[in-house]
């Protein structure tokens, strides 16, 4: 059987909350890579403030860290004690000028839909 598919989180969404294991895709910039520790920093605003997710890259290394771009992560959320929740890379992609502000709406729509989709299946419509 197939995981799921991983699911959309906004940087400022990744908390405790979310489960050990469960598959996620986020994104921001990289802003800080430490190869010895095979730990990234990636970091997005929203409103006022700064959000940062730590990424494990054992999985995706060697690869060519460019500070301060644009970075796609799929992984699975880990949590470990005294950092909070950390993505475990399976892949790590360079996506240098994206437009950031589709991709959220494009993420909006989607949880919409899916919301949609589901309600219809709960109430036994297809």
């Amino acid at each position: 059987m197939l995981p799921n598919a991983a699911v959309y989180y906004f940087p400022w969404e990744i908390n405790s909350s979310v489960a050990e294991g469960e598959a996620l895709r986020t994104f921001g910039r990289l802003s800080c890579y430490d190869l010895a520790r095979s730990k990234a920093v990636l970091t997005a605003r929203h409103r006022a403030a700064q959000h940062q997710v730590c990424v494990d890259t054992s999985f995706v290394e060697p690869f060519q860290a460019q500070l301060g771009s644009l970075y796609m992560v799929l992984g699975e959320a880990e949590h470990r004690e005294g950092e909070g929740p950390v993505v475990k890379a399976r892949i790590l992609t360079c996506v240098e000028g994206m437009n950031l502000p589709l991709l959220e709406q494009a993420i909006q729509e989607q949880r919409k839909y899916l919301q949609e989709r589901q309600q219809h299946v709960e109430t036994g419509m297809s």
